[in-house]
C-alpha cells in the first residue's frame, strides 16, 4: 500500500509507535497512512507515528476487521477465543501471527479475577516494536467476553529461536530448504 491521506470518521483509539501508550486521533483529522500489514494500520498524525488496529479501520475509511466472539453462558473466559484473540495479532515485520510465530510462552486464566496473563517474547530482545506488540496483545484479548483486565510479561528466557515456530509459519517465512 503507498501512502494514503485520510480523514477520520470518528475518534479513533490508537497507539504511539514505538511507545504502545494509548491515544486517540479525535474525529475529522487528516492522517497519512503509511502501511498497512498484519490487519493493523501504521499512520502518521500531527508529526507522530501511531498504530491503529485493523477493528478501528473504519475510523479511517478502511474495511474493518471483525473480531466477534460469542459470551460463554457461564460467564468465564474461553480459552479458545483468548487463543483465536491471539492468532490476530501478527508481528509488524513478519507477516505471521504471535501464536504461529511461537513467541506466546504461557496463557493463564483467572476467572475469579477476570483476567488473563500472558508471557510472550520477541523475535530479537531489543527490538524496538515489542511495546505496540504488547498494546496490540492486550487490545485484543481485551476484547474477548469477560476479559477485564489483561497482563503481558515480555520474557527472553528461553531465547526465541525459528524452531519454536509452527511448521506452517516456518514454510510461509521460507525458512524450509
Amino acid at each position: 500500500m503507498e501512502q494514503k491521506m485520510v480523514v477520520t470518521q470518528r475518534d479513533c483509539p490508537a497507539r504511539r509507535v514505538p511507545s504502545g501508550e494509548a491515544t486517540t486521533i479525535p474525529a475529522h483529522q487528516f492522517v497519512t497512512i503509511n502501511q498497512s500489514l498484519g490487519g493493523n494500520y501504521t499512520v502518521t498524525f500531527q508529526g507522530n507515528m501511531l498504530r491503529i488496529d485493523g477493528t478501528d479501520a473504519d475510523a479511517i475509511g478502511q474495511e474493518p476487521e471483525k473480531l466477534e466472539f460469542t459470551a460463554p453462558v457461564n460467564g468465564e473466559i474461553a480459552e479458545e477465543q483468548v487463543w483465536a484473540a491471539l492468532k490476530t495479532v501478527f508481528d509488524p515485520e513478519i507477516p505471521i501471527d504471535l501464536v504461529e510465530l511461537g513467541l506466546i510462552y504461557e496463557l493463564q486464566i483467572d476467572q475469579s479475577a477476570k483476567r488473563v496473563d500472558i508471557k510472550m517474547t520477541l523475535t530479537a530482545p531489543g527490538c524496538g516494536m515489542g511495546p505496540v506488540l504488547v498494546s496490540d496483545v492486550e487490545y485484543r484479548v481485551g476484547k474477548v467476553p469477560n476479559v477485564e483486565s489483561v497482563a503481558v510479561e515480555l520474557v527472553f528466557d528461553p531465547p526465541w529461536s525459528r524452531e519454536m515456530m509452527s511448521e506452517e509459519a516456518q514454510l510461509e517465512a521460507g525458512l524450509f530448504f
